[in-house]
């Protein structure tokens, strides 16, 4: 997985943003202006993803390159590893998880302006 790629993917979803609040190289895309993904643009070998409780744990037993989440609430966020044993395609599949679940927990009114 390249950086342009996963970048690129992230783009595409609707009404994604980014940019780099913490540092040149820490990336975040956004929905309604909550972050969903954050990598480091340097050396990308990982994304940190918010991710259904249930659901990590069986991805963490699953995949060695699914962990905790560095710097994050370990009970909502992983880092996928895009260097290891974590395939592409479920690596998108996480990051579009991740996005949905950020877009469900928007305020409707947020909602209602990105709709528009």
């Amino acid at each position: 997985m390249t950086l342009e790629y996963f970048r690129d993917f992230c783009l595409a979803l609707p009404h994604v943003t980014e940019d780099t609040p913490f540092d040149v190289n820490t990336l975040c895309f956004r929905v309604g202006g909550k972050i969903f993904a954050i990598l480091d643009m340097e050396t990308f070998d990982y994304v940190n993803l918010k991710c259904d409780p249930e659901r990590s744990i069986e991805l963490r037993e699953q995949y060695p390159g699914i962990t905790p989440g560095y710097h994050m609430n370990k009970k909502w966020w992983n880092s996928v590893s895009v260097r290891g044993d974590v395939p592409d395609r479920l690596i998108l599949e996480l990051a579009k998880h991740s996005y949905d679940l950020i877009f469900s927990s928007l305020p409707k009114k947020i909602k209602d302006d990105l709709a528009q």
